[in-house]
């Protein structure tokens, strides 16, 4: 039972459906362990055992949902009906919403169980998951750590043991770098592939997806979560073939690719750890040992002077309607005792934000990722480190720091690769191929073409059997 929830997701559901094992005694499992390793970690903003049991009775053996039995959790800024909706932040009180996330029903429907909702930083903006109303989310592999954000209680959850895969969000980064924080298979999907309903029709910046422990997992999840709601107001193209298809393929055969390379961070005076640095060129060795034509960019066009104030014009409205929606349900007009230092420095600057100012940054920032995904057309991929920095101590990236414009600008030192897919929309994955001198996973990123999360697939499953990472666990949980 110890090794069970490190198992494929889908061999976990072949297991229920033969009757091998009970819906009950794997989630049973997940709750155990849960409660085992959670007072270390901090991964759970709030379990609910008793309708996970529930629901896992229900599940018999012969269900042929893909995924009857298996437990998950989802991230404490999407709804799940009957549980806490908090963004990690004070204001939004004990709010539970009375229905699912799109994404979530699809879950349910294909036999997840869910067992609770993950921790974040306070609205989601740090990657390091730290928050005044639950404390800081600690990183399995090194305690002292973070696991990274926004959806470090996630990646921190899986990397434990405590499930097989969790859902996360990405609207900066945050489901690759908690994945390479944590060693895990980290995809952000394309715009517009996963729905938004029935909050919003879509998002500029934002996709949900999963952190699993295998490319094909990551694979077979979207499959299930990809698509669109009625009533989007936009949506990605449909792929060719299942991704599930697509990560087979690259597992079992060849594939020749025009890779890009860069160690380049689009913040220009951002330093890259030496450690990061050569899991990428090992990584671009493996792929020429696989057959792939890698090429070095010498001038990758995201190294443009401004862009994190740009992209913060864009992703300060994005935290500043999230407070709007918290304090609609408080009642009351938000105060900076409702809020740690950096959410109240990110609302000011945006309630000072005309309207024509946002959508002139709008308007650049979409300039900008025509002209990048222009510039990087002629790769099939675009290799770069994951972090440029290794996961940060506990308290270094808090929101609730005195000096909350530094916070953020270290932030962007810490992750200045991950935010240029979320401008371009394009898919993008950090892939757990190296290990550290630190005893710390290392992620390498890959940056797909627009609505191409095939080739992603199909290239880190390639990669997976050819350097396998699956056995890897942290100390606190091999013995």
């Amino acid at each position: 039972m110890h090794d069970l929830l490190f198992r494929p997701a889908s061999e976990l559901a072949a297991l229920v459906r033969s009757g091998d094992i009970s819906a009950r005694e794997l989630v049973s499992a997940s709750l155990e362990r849960i409660e085992a390793l959670d007072g270390q970690i901090n991964a759970f903003t709030h379990v609910d055992a008793e309708r996970a049991l529930a629901t896992a009775d229900a599940i018999k053996p012969g269900d042929e949902r893909p995924f009857a039995g298996v437990p998950i959790a989802i991230k404490d800024n999407q709804p799940v009906e009957g549980m806490p909706l908090t963004f990690g932040a004070e204001l939004f009180g004990d709010f539970t919403p009375p229905f699912d996330a799109a994404f979530v029903g699809r879950l349910r429907a294909a036999g997840f169980v869910i067992v609770g909702k993950t921790a974040l930083p306070e609205y989601g903006i740090l990657p390091s998951t730290e928050s005044r109303r639950n404390g800081p989310t600690r990183n399995p592999w090194d305690l002292s750590r973070t696991p990274g954000g926004s959806s470090g209680g996630a990646a921190a959850a899986v990397a434990a043991g405590m499930l097989p895969l969790a859902h996360g969000n990405d609207g900066g980064g945050s489901i690759r770098i908690p994945a390479a924080c944590c060693g895990l298979v980290g995809l952000k999907p394309a715009r517009g592939r996963v729905s938004l309903a029935p909050a919003l029709g879509d998002s500029f910046l934002v996709a949900d997806g999963v952190l699993t422990r295998t490319v094909a997992e990551s694979a077979e999840l979207l499959d299930l979560l990809a698509g669109p709601e009625l009533g989007d107001a936009t949506w990605a193209a449909p792929p060719s073939e299942p991704f599930a298809a697509a990560a087979a393929r690259g597992a079992a055969g060849s594939l020749s690719l025009r890779v890009g390379m860069s160690l380049a961070p689009p913040l220009t005076d951002t330093e890259v750890d030496p450690i990061a640095e050569r899991a990428v060129r090992d990584a671009a060795a493996l792929l020429q040992e696989l057959g792939h034509e890698v090429e070095e960019i010498v001038a990758p066009p995201w190294q443009v002077p401004g862009l994190l104030e740009l992209f913060s014009a864009s992703f300060g409205p994005a935290v500043a309607s999230t407070i709007v929606f918290a304090a609609t349900i408080a009642g009351r007009e938000p105060a900076s005792a409702d809020m740690e230092k950096l959410s109240w420095h990110l609302w000011e600057r945006a309630s000072q934000l005309g309207s024509a100012q946002f959508l002139a940054a709008q308007a650049q920032l979409q300039a900008l990722a025509r002209m990048f995904v222009t510039a990087m057309a002629e790769y099939d991929v675009v290799l770069t480190p994951s972090l440029a920095l290794r996961p940060r101590p506990i308290g270094e990236l808090f929101g609730d720091n005195d000096d909350p414009a530094e916070t953020f600008r270290r932030s962007g030192e810490f992750t200045p690769f991950t935010a240029i897919a979320n401008v371009t929309g394009q898919p993008a994955i950090s892939l757990p191929l190296a290990h550290g001198d630190d005893g710390l996973p290392v992620g390498v990123h890959f940056f797909g073409r627009p609505a191409d999360e095939a080739t992603l697939l199909a290239l880190g499953a390639q990669l997976e059997a050819a350097r396998p990472w699956v056995g890897r666990r942290p100390d606190l949980v091999a013995a």
